[in-house]
């Protein structure tokens, strides 16, 4: 099995898959928006990992690389600082907790493993969500107006990249 996370300092998306099976086992969030203080985010995220995660049988942990570049519009250096240091932390509670090593893959890797292409002037976590309305592979939910919950961008992304993570044991 694997474990997929799109990490961020608001919301954590998590994905259980089995690789054999094909199938998502877990596709669930950890809500970090109303927690302040990075450590004590970061506590969140060990509390869920101990209570949801321990029983699964995790083999491979692959967490979706945090930015590294500057582009118009993007984050600032200090956000993606913060960032990196949060991604850092979740990768020690990861190992800590788990006993495994977390990989890394980037996010336009992990969709180009998956299949899902990102035209030109168009936003990734747009298509990528797109992607899942139409498969129907996880339950997608709205806000009262309409729109999609935040959460399932999340999920959606830590899907793709337990997904890609698949694909590239495979490879191996």
């Amino acid at each position: 099995m694997i474990l997929g996370l799109d990490v961020s300092t608001s919301i954590v998306g998590v994905c259980v898959y089995d690789s054999n099976k094909e199938e998502i086992i877990k596709a669930d969030y950890i809500d970090l928006r109303k927690i302040g203080g990075l450590l004590n985010k970061a506590q969140a995220v060990e509390d869920y990992i101990n209570q949801n995660l321990l029983d699964k049988k995790i083999d491979y942990i692959f967490i979706e690389e945090a930015l590294m570049f500057f582009r118009r519009g993007g984050s600032t250096a200090k956000t993606m600082s913060v960032l990196q240091r949060f991604n850092g932390i979740v990768s020690w509670i990861c190992f800590k907790s788990l006993n495994i090593e977390p990989r890394y893959i980037t996010p336009i890797s992990a969709r180009s493993r998956c299949g899902i292409k990102v035209p030109r002037g168009k936003k990734a976590k747009e298509v990528v969500i797109e992607h899942f309305i139409q498969s129907q592979e996880f339950q997608i939910d709205y806000t009262r107006y309409g729109n999609v919950q935040k959460y399932c961008y999340d999920i959606a992304d830590a899907i793709v990249v337990a997904k890609a993570a698949s694909k590239i044991m495979l490879d191996i």
